[in-house]
């Protein structure tokens, strides 16, 4: 089964993960990575964006902060003390979502697989195409062949993350980032193809 979401939740967190999401959503947000990392002093990290591209700022994560603050107040998924981060996702993103491949199509990403895919587990390419739930990733050379190229399977990623590069960092510094899937499918005059993310006109 094609999983949602890489790199969810485990234990009594995940039991709220779809509360968490639904919050997120209602607030004009969505949610990129939900994690609770360390055991001595526990992180819990929480990365979204606005659901309509635009940048993530200080205010926006407050905002997050404070209603998530009263969520878990309530809920009390976590009985020790933690510490709480809300982020953007930054320039070298986690890929969490198949939408995030296809938002991302002609820049360089980093995937680990779960398990041995052609003798290997780590693969580093240029996001060439979203094929249903394959991810097709080519090798920066630009010499092999796309019989090539690595086909790698959403549901059998444990992890993956964009690269921050020279072209990330000037479209950001523009304001030119790829917008979200789900912002340029809904704007008439922007038309995407919901199976590449790419707008079939361009």
């Amino acid at each position: 089964m094609t999983l949602e979401r890489l790199e969810r939740p485990v234990g009594p967190l995940a039991k709220i993960e779809a509360d968490i999401d639904a919050m997120l959503a209602a607030m004009g947000f969505d949610l990129v990575r939900l994690l609770l990392i360390g055991t001595e002093k526990p992180r819990l990290q929480l990365m979204a964006e606005p659901a309509n591209g635009d940048p993530m700022t200080v205010e926006h994560c407050e905002e997050i902060s404070r209603a998530l603050s009263a969520l878990l107040d309530v809920e009390d998924p976590i009985k020790d003390a933690f510490t709480l981060e809300v982020s953007s996702a930054g320039l070298d993103r986690p890929l969490t979502r198949l939408t995030d491949f296809q938002r991302f199509v002609g820049f360089k990403a980093k995937a680990e697989t779960r398990h041995l895919v052609d003798g290997r587990r780590r693969f580093s390419g240029i996001i060439t195409a979203v094929e249903g739930d394959q991810i097709v990733l080519r090798s920066e050379d630009g010499e092999q062949a796309a019989d090539d190229a690595a086909r790698l399977t959403f549901g059998d990623l444990a992890k993956a993350k964009l690269v921050a590069t020279d072209e990330l960092f000037e479209l950001a510094k523009t304001g030119k980032l790829p917008r979200p899937v789900a912002a340029l499918a809904a704007a008439p005059d922007n038309p995407i193809d919901p199976t590449t993310g790419q707008d079939p006109e361009s």
